[in-house]
């Protein structure tokens, strides 16, 4: 990740013994901050997370957001690359050191294209659903659920692929029930699939707002035509979106649909957007 960006700043800050130079700032909510840093032991770029911890029970929090992502190690989940607590003064922050994704997140990527007056493609959908299914797959595995599966929590790697992020939502979010964390996911993800082919969420103000999609479904999906999807996909997004939960197909049976559907790819070019 060697593209030029302006040092803003050159404090530096150290973690597990290495320095990084502070870059950026890159955005900020609640009581979190998040900077753009270089680490000067090999030049790469990092998103440094800083969670102002202002009792125990927010450092045992932020813990826990650390442990999430130390339970993964998969390319389409956020890997965690270290983790510091420091003091300041008479309260603590929570540092989590992660990959810098220059291109943002899946919601960035819609929006630059409606604003271009364009649409994701199915081709580009295709292996990106796929990407976030095996995602879910591997927490579902470790018998959590995501809780805030959305576009804006869906990074992208230079070559287009999806990376679920904001594990800290799965806190506290193991589910038992195998048919109910599955029904969630189907729900949720449909939602984000939903956004894919339209350039909108099924709920245009919950995306505006940025809140979860992870709503109740209370009325049959009215799915747009469009020329630009093939009737199979159409039909995935309504068996994602029906009312009945039991009846959503679950995560395995969706690979298996997915890996049949995916394009033929000449070379090695299958995930690029």
């Amino acid at each position: 990740m060697g593209h030029a960006l302006c040092v803003c700043s050159r404090g530096t800050v150290i973690i597990d013994n290495k320095r990084y130079l502070f870059v950026q700032k890159l955005g900020e909510g609640g009581f979190s901050y998040v900077d753009l840093v270089e680490g000067l032991h090999d030049g790469h770029f990092y998103a440094l997370k800083r969670i102002l911890c202002h009792e125990q029970q927010d450092q045992e929090e932020a813990q826990r957001e650390a442990d999430m992502h130390r339970l993964f190690q998969h390319p389409n989940i956020l890997r965690l690359m270290a983790y510091s607590l420091k003091e300041r003064g008479a309260k603590h922050e929570a540092w989590l050191l992660l990959p810098f994704f220059k291109r943002g997140t899946l919601w960035n990527e819609i929006e630059r294209l409606k604003d271009q007056g364009n649409f994701l493609t199915e081709d580009q959908i295709l292996p990106l659903l796929l990407g976030i299914c095996r995602g879910l797959e591997a927490i579902h595995a470790k018998g959590y659920a995501h809780r805030d599966l959305k576009p804006t929590n869906i990074l992208l790697g230079d070559e287009g692929q999806p990376v679920l992020m904001d594990l800290g939502s799965m806190n506290q979010a193991c589910i038992q029930v195998e048919g109910s964390r599955q029904a969630l996911a189907l729900q949720s993800l449909g939602c984000v699939l939903y956004a894919m082919m339209f350039g909108e969420g099924p709920y245009d103000m919950v995306f505006q707002k940025g809140d979860s999609v992870a709503l109740a479904v209370q009325n049959e999906l009215n799915i747009p035509q469009s020329p630009r999807h093939s009737s199979e996909l159409r039909q995935l997004l309504a068996s994602m979106m029906t009312v009945d939960p039991q009846q959503r197909p679950h995560i395995p049976v969706l690979l298996s649909q997915l890996e049949a559907l995916q394009p033929p790819a000449p070379g090695q070019h299958t995930t690029q957007i």
